[in-house]
């Protein structure tokens, strides 16, 4: 019988299976470096990762965690919300990964937020290549959490079949809010 991962290892797996190295990946949501550290193996040396974040504390933390690993070099790490990405990033990507809600050890008050979250979906899927998957982790147990989750859920569900393949995937039977994923894989 098939082990059923948690939503993070999920996620990653989707990506694995998508992500070339030598290509070019997102992680919109930077936080303590984890997922940024992730795409940054998996693309190589030749490959370029993007990662944002609105916390200097989330980009030190990334920054740090990019140089214990010797992958800072292939990371362009921004002091911006996601929403921007679009700003900084020309050529499509591979993989684009987000991890809502807040700093793990940081400021609980500062949160993602809905209005800004989906204007970073819809950029981002501009930005994907053909075959290539975006992962959402949406934390509901938090202030606006469950707001978030229910927006972008109605979010995809207007993503027409032709363009977009959508999976929703989560727990039923599992209490304390565990972490739901969408993933958006790009026809």
């Amino acid at each position: 019988m098939a082990t059923i991962q948690n939503s993070l290892a999920f996620a990653q797996e989707l990506i694995r299976q998508v992500l070339l190295p030598g290509e070019q990946a997102i992680d919109a949501t930077a936080g303590n470096g984890h997922d940024t550290v992730f795409l940054a193996r998996l693309v190589g040396s030749k490959g370029k990762i993007w990662a944002f974040d609105i916390q200097v504390e989330a980009i030190k933390n990334t920054e740090e965690r990019l140089e214990k690993e010797n992958l800072r070099q292939r990371v362009n790490l921004l002091l911006q919300g996601h929403e921007n990405m679009a700003v900084y990033i020309k050529k499509p990507v591979g993989a684009i990964m987000f991890n809502l809600g807040y700093l793990p050890g940081g400021d609980h008050s500062i949160i993602t937020r809905p209005d800004t979250t989906i204007s970073a979906v819809k950029s981002g899927l501009k930005l994907l290549r053909p075959g290539g998957i975006m992962t959402i982790v949406m934390y509901t147990g938090h202030t606006d959490g469950g707001t978030e989750a229910a927006q972008l859920k109605r979010f995809c569900h207007t993503l027409n079949q032709k363009d977009y393949h959508v999976l929703s995937y989560c727990f039923l039977n599992q209490q304390n809010h565990p972490p739901q994923l969408l993933a958006i894989e790009k026809r």
